[in-house]
C-alpha cells in the first residue's frame, strides 16, 4: 500500500473509532477542518509511525508542520526517503 493510501485509511479508521465525521478528504483540506481533534491526531501519528516506520515530527523539518492533508502526506513521504 502506498504512503498516501496508508494515511487515508488510518485517518478513516481513527475517525470511525472516535466517532468523528470527516470532511471530504482532499489534498487542500486544512487539517484543522478535517473533523479530527487533537486526540485523533495523536492516535493517527502513533499508528502511522508503526505502519510506515517513520516519525517525521521528531525529525528536523525547518520547524514547518503540515497544514493541509496534502502537506501531511508529503511530510510522511519525505520522511521515508
Amino acid at each position: 500500500m502506498t504512503t498516501r493510501l496508508t494515511i487515508l485509511a488510518a485517518i478513516r479508521e481513527v475517525a470511525a473509532e472516535q466517532g468523528k465525521t470527516l470532511a471530504p478528504l482532499a489534498d487542500d483540506l486544512p487539517l484543522m477542518e478535517s473533523g479530527l481533534d487533537s486526540l485523533c491526531f495523536a492516535i493517527l501519528v502513533a499508528r502511522l509511525e508503526d505502519a510506515l516506520g517513520a516519525d517525521p515530527f521528531s525529525e528536523a523539518h525547518d520547524g514547518r508542520l503540515p497544514i493541509t492533508l496534502g502537506d501531511l502526506i508529503a511530510f510522511y513521504e519525505t520522511a521515508r526517503v
